[in-house]
């Protein structure tokens, strides 16, 4: 089974994913440094920040496990929206350890290689040719458009002359 992985870019702010085998990443903690290797990121370090079950509980970096268990959160835990000063909540976590559980994992990038983040990881553009064929259909569907907006016009001017 693949692990989604959400590689953040500190510099930018930009993110993105990267599934990987799970195998590689079992018995790592948040907080831990990963290689980028593992990632296609040569030259990279990446630190375990967060991520989540494969039911969606979020791992809980205090909890040390990697069992769920119903933890009495309050306000800024992680996974609890309280919104009544003072509250707090019984909730859901998963403990930091990564495990065969695991579906999805944040990660930060601490340290950069020599090639850019977005070169290794981003989406691929599209080549030339395709771009140029798309810009004539997007203008032949912005004409009707415009023929529509006049004949609507005319047809008001009319309505007030009778």
């Amino acid at each position: 089974m693949d692990i989604k992985c959400v590689i953040n870019d500190v510099k930018t702010g930009k993110s993105y994913n990267k599934p990987i085998e799970s195998t590689s990443l079992i018995g790592r903690k948040l907080g831990d440094t990963v290689s980028g290797n593992l990632f296609g990121l040569a030259g990279y370090e990446l630190q375990l920040t967060g991520g989540s079950d494969t039911a969606g509980f979020p791992l809980k970096k205090e909890l040390d496990s990697g069992v769920r268990k119903k933890m009495l959160m309050k306000k800024g835990d992680v996974g609890v929206k309280i919104k009544r000063k003072g509250s707090i909540e019984r909730k859901t976590v998963r403990g930091n350890n990564i495990n065969e559980f695991t579906a999805q994992i944040n990660l930060a990038i601490k340290k950069y290689g020599t090639k850019k983040v977005e070169e290794l990881l981003g989406k691929k553009e599209e080549k030339t040719e395709e771009k140029a064929a798309e810009k004539p259909a997007e203008a032949k569907a912005e004409a009707p458009k415009e023929e529509k907006k006049e004949v609507k016009a005319e047809e008001k001017k009319e309505e007030k002359k009778e």
